[in-house]
């Protein structure tokens, strides 16, 4: 939401009028906050708030209208500079400020489309959090990171495998809840919102393999069917596809024990475990590598489906902390903390070999991919302590 400067006008005066945090307002406003000086006249975003129009009835004023929706009467002053406050008159067209309230994010069928969607709508309101596309599918859908908050670096990544999309819609879900608590100077599991704000920069990135889900959910493009179906052996059911459009398994395609997986691996593309001709041969691995290099992440969480398990360790060289965060994220998910197994060239392995760094892949769920709908709630739940815990 916009409003227009009015003489005397601060970002203190519009934190006040729509209690929303000064750190938000001014991290959504960051040219003007640059010069710390606001002109007349000029735009201020105002985070997580829209506007609706209202036709006035007889009878009302701006103070009444102001409490019947919980407003300060002057911040419906400030979007209504051209109202007559004073002569408000019956028919009069005005604009009033909502403030987002939670919205329910329906897990259901989660492709790339309903991310696109929501990543939009939530920039959008919460302009505080930016969106920044660090590369594309083969398809040429961007791969979406959302950052938010100021400190040490955390990558929270989802749907490395197609057929574990859930895991885009849980981290998603967080998202919002976490918009919402800051705006509202809420706590999440009893920690504030705003001290996770200040002290961690979450890089959400959500969907890494959308050319996977959207095959897992809706089928292969046109131009693909052919191709996808035959690397599937023949069949059109996706359910079982883990691997990005063109058969590479993209949680193989890191060169931690690459050699070694190689050789006990599928040996051409399909739909999953094929790790690649080469490493990082892949436009989505390739951006997921490279984001890593740049950020050099505190703390990385890859999530996955399925077993309710925390592995966090590689060849001996994840640092101590790794095992104090895995017990604690045991300990407040119920999930079982294991530090090593006989699998490797994932991206959590990379992770730890290059950065020597934490670094975790969290199997969400019990079951077989893709995990049912219904498991949705009891999986966040699960998971929220989990977040909480990262970013505090």
């Amino acid at each position: 939401m916009e409003i227009r400067v009015r003489p005397g006008d601060t970002l203190m005066n519009y934190s006040q009028l729509f209690s929303i945090p000064l750190m938000l307002i001014i991290d959504s406003n960051p040219e003007i906050a640059k010069s710390n000086i606001l002109q007349t006249g000029q735009r201020v975003t105002i985070p997580g708030f829209t506007t609706e129009s209202y036709t006035t009835q007889s009878g009302d004023t701006f103070g009444k209208i102001a409490h019947a929706q919980r407003l300060h009467v002057k911040a419906l002053k400030r979007l209504n500079q051209d109202v007559d406050s004073d002569q408000l008159q019956a028919g009069q067209k005005i604009v009033v400020p909502k403030k987002t309230a939670a919205v329910e994010i329906s897990p259901e069928g989660y492709n790339f489309k309903k991310l696109d969607r929501h990543v939009d709508q939530l920039t959008k309101i919460f302009p505080f959090m930016n969106n920044i596309t660090v590369g594309k599918s083969l398809l040429g859908h961007p791969l979406h990171i959302l950052k938010v908050g100021k400190g040490k670096k955390v990558q929270i990544n989802a749907a490395f495998h197609a057929n574990e999309w859930i895991t885009s819609a849980v981290l998603m879900k967080f998202l919002h809840e976490y918009m919402i608590a800051l705006i509202n100077n809420e706590t999440i599991r009893g920690i504030p919102a705003l001290d996770m704000y200040t002290h961690t920069e979450l890089h959400a990135v959500p969907m890494v393999n959308p050319d996977g889900v959207n095959t897992v959910l809706n089928g292969p493009p046109g131009d693909w069917a052919s191709e996808v179906v035959s690397l599937n052996r023949g069949s059109a059911d996706f359910s079982g596809w883990k691997a990005n459009i063109r058969g590479v398994d993209l949680n193989k395609q890191f060169p931690a024990k690459w050699e070694l997986e190689k050789k006990r691996k599928p040996q051409k593309p399909g739909p999953r475990d094929f790790p690649g001709f080469f490493p990082i041969s892949e436009p989505e691995s390739k951006a997921m590598a490279a984001l890593a290099r740049k950020e050099n992440y505190d703390i990385l969480l890859a999530l996955h489906t399925q077993g309710k398990e925390i592995y966090w360790g590689y060849d001996g060289l994840e640092p101590p902390e790794s095992e104090v965060l895995a017990r604690d994220f045991a300990r407040i998910s119920g999930y079982k903390s294991v530090r090593y197994i006989d699998n490797y060239t994932g991206y959590k392995d990379w992770f730890i070999q290059e950065f020597r760094k934490p670094g975790f892949t969290i199997e969400l769920g019990l079951g077989h991919n893709p995990l049912p709908i219904e498991q949705f709630d009891e999986i966040y739940d699960d998971m929220l302590g989990i977040f909480v815990r990262a970013l505090s």
